[in-house]
């Protein structure tokens, strides 16, 4: 085939496997491979500079391992995809373009709408299309069922038709409190030292004017499938006997504790699902993972991933608009960087989000989600917020987990009871307590905590809607009976006005 008529497979910059699927049938004689990188997508919002360092770099190492590999790669910097996907026809007249499913509706329909020959995604362990098949004429959809039916389709930690072990859940074994000797307990994560490329994106980001905020990449995150299974061999062996337990713990002295900080690396396209449950699997049968870690570990990417995934495609794009509390709150400042923080819980938080574009799923729901959701943060805005500030950020990860999850803008349709807690639930999971200004005890007076006052407030606010939620009714109930709700009340108006004005 002579290279007038080869075609043409376009790789976003969220899937950027090898294997993937847009690429099964291609080779350098037939195909070559477009890569996009949008001037408008980057201006589109105010990334964490981690974040859009890591997508530039990755992709950029992508197209090299391909020119290695034999193919023709168009790498091109395009005012918007479409524009790129112009520019390329133009140049090389391809007899057909092809590319795997995007991750997003708004890419789907663009794809669509360019004439983009559309191949079914192989980048997850559920297709949508499957997903929707399992929730077909379910009252409730519930996580634990679809885990289940995941585990028993797939074979994982199976014994024949039954759970390894006789039992399917561990998570109750997985809470516990914040170790004693957490300061010295996690080894470090790996390292790989910058190179030209890496200098060369971050120049560019400047050159560009993106809108950036946070720490410069210290070489943390994998930019290149190599070093990405190096991570995941380095979490197997080092971190995940012992993440089980701490899972939902919270500590000063430790950003990472046992997480496995891979998530990024499957929403790119770096690691594959299926490779990363083997991997897990593997060490527990070997008898080096207790069955509690390799099963929580396993339960986040095959259970609640791939139901975050299924969500967002069955609910619709109205999902993501969804708002009965009718929280309209602006991102606080003290979120953006604009002004500090006394709770030291949120504080140590969001000075690891800075440092590094992440912080693990307790301190995203309890102490970023919480405080949204206690002061009523317009979904939307936090949703946005999340999407363009985490390292593993995506829009079908942020919408289920913001809208549904952390806010309960949905109503209840993801999660039955509101995420909602004050500083005794803090206090329990972390050791931000300790050393704090605040008091977790009192929910009146200038040293009340934020989280307790707001949390009684929340529910005095939303009484009518929660006192028939049998999983909340008791503690609004309680709320009812406070003889200084009116004070609490009262205290909650401070500290919300001082919320948006940064002083908090």
């Amino acid at each position: 085939m002579t290279d007038s008529a080869k075609h043409t497979v376009w790789v976003l910059g969220d899937q950027l496997d090898p294997q993937q699927a847009a690429l099964a049938s291609a080779t350098p004689a037939t195909h070559r491979i477009l890569l996009v990188e949008s001037t408008a997508k980057l201006a589109q919002h105010r990334w964490h500079v981690q974040r859009a360092h890591l997508v530039l770099t990755a992709m950029r190492r992508f197209a090299d391992e391909r020119r290695a590999d034999g193919y023709e790669v168009d790498h091109r910097v395009a005012p918007s995809l479409a524009a790129g996907l112009a520019a390329h026809r133009a140049e090389f007249h391809p007899g057909e373009v092809v590319a795997m499913e995007p991750a997003s509706r708004d890419g789907w329909e663009l794809l669509e709408r360019l004439g983009v020959r559309l191949v079914r995604t192989n980048q997850f362990l559920c297709h949508p299309d499957e997903f929707a098949g399992w929730a077909a004429g379910r009252r409730q959809l519930k996580m634990e069922d679809f885990y289940r039916w995941q585990r028993r389709r797939l074979g994982v930690l199976m014994d024949g038709d039954e759970p390894l072990t006789g039992r399917w859940n561990y998570d109750a074994e997985n809470r516990e409190r914040p170790p004693k000797d957490g300061r010295n307990h996690w080894p470090s994560p790996l390292v790989t030292p910058l190179d030209d490329v890496d200098r060369r994106v971050l120049a560019d980001l400047t050159d560009r004017s993106v809108s950036t905020w946070g720490a410069p990449p210290d070489g943390t995150w994998a930019t290149s499938r190599t070093e990405a299974l190096r991570r995941l061999d380095h979490f197997v062996e080092h971190l995940l006997p012992r993440f089980g337990p701490h899972e939902d713990a919270m500590l000063t002295a430790s950003w990472h504790l046992a997480h496995g900080l891979l998530a990024q690396y499957l929403n790119l396209g770096l690691l594959r699902p299926g490779e990363v449950v083997a991997a897990a699997e593997t060490a527990h049968r070997a008898g080096h993972v207790p069955i509690a870690s390799a099963e929580g570990f396993i339960r986040q990417v095959v259970g609640w991933r791939e139901y975050v995934w299924g969500i967002y495609w069955l609910w619709g794009r109205e999902y993501a608009e969804s708002n009965v509390l009718e929280a309209h709150r602006p991102i606080p400042p003290a979120f953006t960087g604009a002004a500090p923080t006394e709770m030291r819980c949120l504080s140590t938080t969001l000075q690891t989000l800075h440092d590094h574009g992440w912080v693990h799923h307790i301190q995203r729901l309890m102490i970023l989600g919480n405080l949204a959701l206690l002061a009523g943060i317009d979904p939307q805005a936090m949703t946005r917020w999340m999407w363009a500030g985490f390292v593993d950020g995506a829009e079908w990860v942020m919408v289920p987990n913001v809208v549904g999850m952390a806010l309960h803008a949905d109503g209840g349709r993801m999660a039955t009871k509101p995420y909602a807690a004050g500083g005794a639930y803090i206090d329990k999971m972390s050791d931000s307590c300790r050393g704090c200004r605040f008091d977790r005890t009192k929910r009146t007076g200038p040293d009340a905590c934020p989280y307790t006052t707001l949390y009684w407030d929340f529910l005095a606010r939303h009484e009518d809607r929660f006192v028939r939620n049998a999983r909340v009714a008791q503690q609004v109930r309680a709320a009812q009976r406070l003889s200084d709700l009116p004070a609490v009340r009262e205290r909650a108006v401070e500290v919300l006005r001082r919320l948006d004005a940064g002083t908090l």
